[in-house]
C-alpha cells in the first residue's frame, strides 16, 4: 500500500492557546479529491491553517511525503508541495496580474500555464490586483499557488462570493486540476452540491471534530446526514 502523500496523526490544534481542532485523524492519497464540509466555525479554515503552518500545532503529527513537516514554516511547506488558496486570497493589489504570477513562480511553472487555464488572466495581465473583479482575483490566487508546483493544493472557500456561471467555471478547473491523477485537492466549501460533485471522499466536521468520513457517494445518498451533522442538504 502508498504512503499518503498527507497525513495527520491525534491533531490538536488552535491560534496562541486555544485550541480549536481536537484528535484530528486524516489521510490523504496522491491524486486524491477531498471535500470538508461544515457549518461557520466547525474548524475547516483552521484544519487547512494547521496543515499549511499558520495554525498552532498543539499536540499530534503532520506529515507529507512521509516527512513530518509539523516544526517546518508555512514558507517552507509551500517548498514541500503543500499550495494554500485562502479565503481572503491575498493577492498583492499593488501588482499587475503578471506580476502577481511571477512572484510565485518557481521550478517548471510557465506563465503560459497559467494563462491557458484562466485566458481572462493574460487578458488582464498589465492590470493591477486592485483593479480585478472578485472573480477574477480568485482566478489570480488559484494560478499564483499553480505557479509554485504544489502536490496538494487547499482550496478555502473558493465559490465565496461569486456568481454563479463563476463558480462552475472555477468548478471545471478544479476538474482539470485534478484530473492528471498526481495532484490532491482538499476543498473547504460551503456549497455541499458542489463540493460532493467534485470529491471522491468528504469529511464533515463540527466544533472541531471529524463526525463523519467516506466516500462522497454516500453523502449524495443520503442527505440526512449532512442535515444531521452540519445542518445544510443537497438538492434531489
Amino acid at each position: 500500500m502508498h504512503e499518503p502523500i498527507l497525513q495527520l496523526d491525534g491533531v490538536t490544534a488552535g491560534y496562541g492557546p486555544t485550541h480549536v481542532l481536537r484528535g484530528i485523524d486524516l489521510s490523504l492519497a496522491a491524486g486524491e479529491r477531498l471535500a470538508v464540509i461544515g457549518r461557520n466555525g466547525a474548524g475547516k479554515t483552521t484544519l487547512l491553517s494547521t496543515i499549511m503552518g499558520l495554525a498552532r500545532l498543539h499536540e499530534g503529527s503532520v506529515r507529507l511525503d512521509g516527512h513530518a513537516i509539523g516544526h517546518l514554516p508555512p514558507f517552507r511547506r509551500n517548498e514541500r508541495g503543500l499550495g494554500l488558496v485562502p479565503q481572503t486570497r491575498d493577492i498583492f493589489p499593488s501588482l499587475t496580474v503578471e506580476e502577481n504570477l511571477l512572484a510565485a513562480m518557481r521550478g517548471d511553472a510557465t506563465l503560459d500555464e497559467a494563462y491557458a487555464l484562466f485566458p481572462r488572466l493574460k487578458e488582464r495581465r498589465r492590470n493591477g490586483g486592485a483593479q480585478l473583479s472578485g472573480g477574477e482575483q480568485q482566478m489570480l490566487a488559484i494560478a499564483r499557488t499553480l505557479m509554485t508546483g504544489p502536490k496538494v493544493i487547499l482550496l478555502d472557500e473558493p465559490l465565496e462570493g461569486l456568481a454563479p456561471v463563476i463558480c462552475e467555471m472555477l468548478m471545471r478547473t478544479f476538474e482539470d486540476l485534478a484530473s492528471n491523477g498526481s495532484r490532491a485537492v482538499v476543498l473547504v466549501e460551503q456549497h455541499a452540491e458542489a463540493a460532493l460533485a467534485f470529491a471522491e471522499r468528504a469529511i464533515l466536521m463540527a466544533n472541531g471534530a471529524i463526525v463523519h468520513s467516506g466516500p462522497a457517494q454516500e453523502l449524495k445518498d443520503r442527505p440526512d446526514l449532512l442535515h444531521r451533522h452540519v445542518g445544510v442538504g443537497i438538492e434531489t
